[in-house]
């Protein structure tokens, strides 16, 4: 995709949808509380299952700086006796690696300096994001999730490096699982990035890996998709637009206001919808109330 068919795409996104100076929910606006209450009709067996991965805390190649979680009670050595004693630990993570389960907040993306809705990149300082920061969802996202099985729909296990999930994928699926993603939702689309990574080890994602295509965010606004999640990052690697990293989350993040979750997990919840036969379900998304960060690790919950 040349540089300026980029630009064509991202200036339609961004005009695409009216939206008021001072918004500051962007996507979000599309889930209406009368959208949240259908959602619950959803919820059928009550089976619950998480989509984030286990948090890593050993290196790797798609990993190089691991959460750190280290015990500070009881200290090494010490002996535990009668009486009340308190186990007590310390974690700290770098939010957006390409390993772990995370959600990208409105102020993550900075393009041409701006963020989403014209809002000033310098509003995001050394301490901190004044504006647009993950306190934007302190009451979670609760709405429909649909998750679209792109492998399962070309009839492979995953997605190789590299390889784009274009417009047509996402309505095919549709198709083929007998679901349509509607006004408001919460999509999820497996590529099987992590079916890929437990079967084959993990390698530089930042070189090489599966994602949408630019031109498929076109399916997202159409659909007025209320959030996005992958169990990837979202964006292909490399890069179908030369100069620009990462193009989707440009589009979705910056010019349409959508929140993204990266490096989810799709294989429980994959393997629930295929036995239940049905491909959607109540989903709460619950961020940590970090109030001026860019994002937060997230364990989002399918109920079914």
């Amino acid at each position: 995709m040349t540089g300026g068919a980029f630009r064509a795409l991202y200036e339609e996104l961004r005009d695409r949808s009216p939206r008021a100076p001072d918004d500051r929910r962007g996507a979000l606006g599309h889930l209406t509380p009368d959208r949240v209450v259908a959602a619950a009709a959803e919820v059928r067996s009550g089976r619950t299952v998480s989509l984030a991965a286990p948090i890593e805390t050993l290196p790797g190649p798609d990993d190089p700086d691991p959460a750190r979680h280290r015990m500070i009670a009881p200290a090494a050595g010490e002996t535990v006796g009668d009486g009340l004693h308190f186990a007590r630990d310390r974690f700290a993570m770098n939010v957006h690696g390409d390993a772990d389960s995370h959600l990208d907040a409105l102020c993550h993306v900075m393009y041409d300096g701006e963020l989403y809705n014209g809002v000033p990149a310098s509003s995001v300082t050394p301490e901190g994001a004044r504006a647009l920061s993950v306190e934007v969802v302190r009451d979670g996202i609760v709405g429909r999730g649909v998750l679209l099985d792109v492998p399962r729909l070309r009839g492979v296990p995953w997605l190789e490096p590299g390889d784009h999930v274009t417009a047509a994928d996402l309505t095919a699926a549709e198709a083929a699982q007998g679901v349509r993603v509607r006004a408001g939702d919460l999509l999820f689309v497996r590529v099987g990035h992590r079916a890929r990574r437990q079967e084959l080890g993990a390698w530089d994602t930042a070189r090489a890996r599966a994602g949408l295509h630019p031109t498929a965010v076109r399916f997202l606004a159409g659909r007025q998709v209320a959030a996005l999640g992958s169990d990837g990052n979202n964006d292909t690697a490399p890069s179908a637009v030369a100069g620009v990293d990462f193009p989707v989350h440009v589009l979705a993040v910056q010019a349409m206001g959508l929140h993204l979750m990266d490096y989810l997990q799709f294989e429980e919840l994959t393997r629930a919808c295929a036995h239940a036969g049905r491909w959607s379900f109540l989903c709460a998304v619950a961020p940590l109330r970090l109030p001026s960060a860019t994002g937060s690790p997230v364990n989002p919950i399918a109920v079914l």
